[in-house]
């Protein structure tokens, strides 16, 4: 591991992305997504991502300058073609819109079609904090996960992140994928040449793995549950859910049509839509009733989960969200580890852009 400071990794991120053909202001953009993500210990949807976007942009399904093409048809509902955009912009550009809508009527939702990968959801559903809205944000992806009962790759690990703005900082935010673990768990495990735990993965003939490579090797992912006895079919429901939204609502491709991220997977043809798809919204707390009021009770609410009594008495019970915000806190003012396997990628893409490494 090698420790990098936030300025830096942002720093860096952006030369990368304007080399690659973005605006100064979206590469700024870009940079502060990843290093978002990597900032709070999602590590597998920060800066180790960057090749994944190059590759992309490299085989022209990644535009760096899109033309949004938005299609609002009711006063708190619309869609957005992204025109091949990246998504970590359309996601936030649509979230933006949502939260114009919300000014004025006190919710707002964009179904996405025509964009791509969109790095960490609760990124773009905590944009309307400052106004007390609360977020929503979810995707699908590219199909690794198998239907409860199958063993064939229909869904993406298809995300969910909903953001609740708390009073000092007592925020809710749960951002978790609806596959037993998600890809980038994977990859993790790759990089550190570890095995993954039971219930992640079965083989290309459905048999329970531990590998790693599984993915790789033909197998998939499993949902959330991982096997009939402990509820798959909620997990499989929940990614059913994302797809839905994100891709028949928006007119993206859904299902085992949406054009993959991974490079061991190649598209389908004759998709039923464009792109990837996203789903992205936000309701004014005020709409309910007095926000402060809300929020207040949001801290009781958190503070008696806390305080409840633990399995283990050395590992306090935590809220959704509060994990991430505390290694945020430590990162920033210690810096960023970064697995030496994504050092030596980074450095490649300096040593090929003639930007100079800070590492």
């Amino acid at each position: 591991m090698n420790i990098i400071s936030k300025g830096e990794l942002l720093n860096l991120t952006q030369q990368i992305f304007e080399q690659a053909g973005f605006t100064e202001k979206d590469a700024n953009h870009c940079a502060d997504v990843l290093v978002f993500a990597d900032v709070r210990g999602i590590d597998s949807h920060g800066v180790a991502r960057i090749p994944g976007y190059l590759r992309l942009i490299e085989a022209g399904r990644i535009n760096p300058n899109p033309k949004f093409k938005w299609n609002i048809r009711k006063s708190t509902t619309g869609t957005l073609d992204a025109d091949g955009a990246i998504g970590l912009i359309s996601a936030s550009k649509a979230m933006e819109r949502t939260i114009d809508m919300c000014d004025q009527f006190g919710s707002g939702w964009i179904a996405i079609k025509n964009s791509n990968h969109f790095g960490v959801a609760s990124y773009h559903a905590t944009l309307g904090f400052a106004k007390k809205y609360m977020g929503f944000a979810m995707t699908n992806a590219s199909p690794l996960v198998v239907p409860a009962g199958g063993k064939q790759r229909m869904l993406g690990t298809n995300p969910i992140c909903i953001a609740i703005p708390g009073k000092d900082g007592n925020d809710f935010i749960l951002d978790m994928a609806t596959s037993a673990a998600a890809n980038g768990k994977l990859e993790i495990a790759q990089r550190s040449g570890l095995g993954i735990p039971k219930g992640w993965a079965i083989d290309k003939d459905g048999i329970e793995t531990q590998s790693a490579d599984a993915l790789k090797n033909g197998g998939a992912l499993l949902p959330l549950g991982s096997s009939d006895v402990t509820g798959m079919h909620k997990g499989y429901g929940l990614g059913s859910w994302v797809d839905i939204f994100s891709g028949v609502l928006s007119g993206s491709a859904f299902g085992p049509w949406c054009p993959p991220f991974v490079p061991f997977l190649e598209s389908k043809p004759n998709p039923p839509g464009q792109g990837l798809g996203h789903f992205i919204g936000c309701w004014d707390l005020d709409g309910f009733q007095n926000s402060d009021v809300i929020q207040e009770n949001l801290k009781i609410w958190k503070e008696s989960f806390i305080q409840s009594e633990p399995v283990n008495s050395k590992i306090p019970v935590m809220v959704p969200g509060d994990p991430e915000k505390k290694l945020q806190q430590k990162r920033e003012k210690e810096g960023i580890p970064l697995n030496s396997n994504v050092i030596k990628t980074l450095e490649k893409i300096c040593s090929k852009n003639h930007i100079k490494s800070p590492f």
